[in-house]
């Protein structure tokens, strides 16, 4: 089963290393990891994207409230949530038909191409990771990719409750 793991905790050095001793303790593989201040300057949100079992996912869940530096740990996978990632795909685009090809694509999914050199185009998306592995996909049929850099999932829960 698939998590994403919403945590709130200090912005202070050694918290994000603490966290990820937990899951590697327990043998758990973190998929993609988000980290960044919050409104509040004292602390970070981190965005834990993982799968495994649900019992071993209950055990880290009640390890990390224990740790000092943890305020709020939130499954956000429990309820109705919105998630995103960001991508910048580095793409080969010699001749008029691939830049087209690029252009075409880049549009149908909602990207922007941010750089462009006489060979290389370089396209930013944001949308779900499956939006994401669809461009891919269709892109690889014409073009080739030269680079590829994904952030990782961040995702709030779309109730009334925050995470605070």
């Amino acid at each position: 089963m698939r998590y994403i793991l919403s945590i709130l905790t200090e912005n202070e050095p050694g918290a994000l290393s603490r966290i990820i001793g937990l899951f590697s303790q327990r043998g758990f593989n973190i998929e993609t990891i988000t980290t960044a201040q919050t409104e509040d300057p004292t602390m970070h949100r981190m965005t834990i994207q993982t799968s495994g079992d649900e019992h071993v996912l209950e055990q880290i869940q009640k390890q990390l409230h224990k740790l000092v530096n943890v305020y709020r740990v939130h499954d956000l996978t429990e309820g109705p949530h919105v998630e995103r990632e960001i991508m910048l795909v580095k793409v080969a685009a010699k001749g008029s038909d691939a830049r087209d090809e690029v252009k075409r694509c880049a549009d149908i999914f909602r990207g922007s191409i941010v750089d462009v050199t006489a060979t290389h185009y370089i396209v930013q998306l944001s949308g779900t990771s499956e939006k994401l592995d669809s461009f891919l996909a269709l892109i690889r049929e014409t073009c080739n990719i030269v680079e590829t850099v994904r952030s990782g999932i961040i995702g709030l829960s779309r109730s009334e409750k925050t995470v605070k």
